[in-house]
């Protein structure tokens, strides 16, 4: 399994570098932008401009730190209210995007429960053959959300988590690891590192 992995991968990377997608499933990435207008606020506006600054760059390339450090990684890529980043381990056939969202005017929890929609999941997972929520989103107490997902590609299944981290008034933090579900453990592993205190929603 581990040269389909290999090959897998190495799809994505190819599909990294145009946005054009591909025509046949890849493996858990999210590189391409969700084609949403930018993210809507119903709180009491105090508004900043949309357009990423150098410093959601920064903030979107070292928020995990060097969890991944031995994984490859692709340049941040921007777009109105957002910046994203990615990471391939080639070995274990596994990735991870990370996106900084801006929500010009502010938000509150309504604001997420909305953005956080069909629409999003379906963009995202759109190279896959199917993904389905495994139960419901979990939240600590500090308002950390997750989501999780099964997903499958080409006949394998996979797992994928997403986090919504309140980073900011203004800026919501998304991480989204996705691993063959034969590697529970290691996808175990990798969420502790990061976050620790909701590492899932069992």
């Amino acid at each position: 399994m581990n040269k389909l992995h290999t090959l897998l991968v190495t799809i994505v990377i190819s599909a990294m570098i145009s946005s054009c997608g591909a025509s046949s499933p890849v493996p858990p990435t999210s590189t391409a932008q969700p084609k949403t207008s930018a993210p809507q606020a119903t709180v009491t506006p105090n508004c900043i401009s949309s357009e990423p600054a150098q410093s959601d760059i920064d903030r979107a390339i070292s928020f995990t730190g060097n969890v991944f450090e031995t994984w490859e990684y692709s340049d941040a890529v921007t777009s109105e209210a957002r910046v994203a980043v990615s990471w391939i381990n080639n070995i274990e056939g596994a990735a991870a995007y990370l996106e900084v969202l801006i929500f010009r005017c502010g938000y509150e929890d309504l604001d997420l429960d909305k953005y956080y929609n069909d629409t999003i999941w379906g963009t995202i997972f759109a190279n896959y053959q199917n993904y389905d929520p495994l139960g419901e989103m979990c939240q600590d107490s500090h308002g950390l959300r997750l989501y999780e997902f099964s997903l499958e590609n080409q006949g394998y299944p996979y797992l994928a988590r997403y986090w919504a981290k309140n980073d900011t008034d203004n800026r919501v933090i998304g991480l989204m690891m996705a691993f063959p579900k034969d590697s529970l453990a290691l996808m175990d592993e990798y969420s502790m590192r990061i976050f620790p205190q909701l590492t899932n929603c069992s």
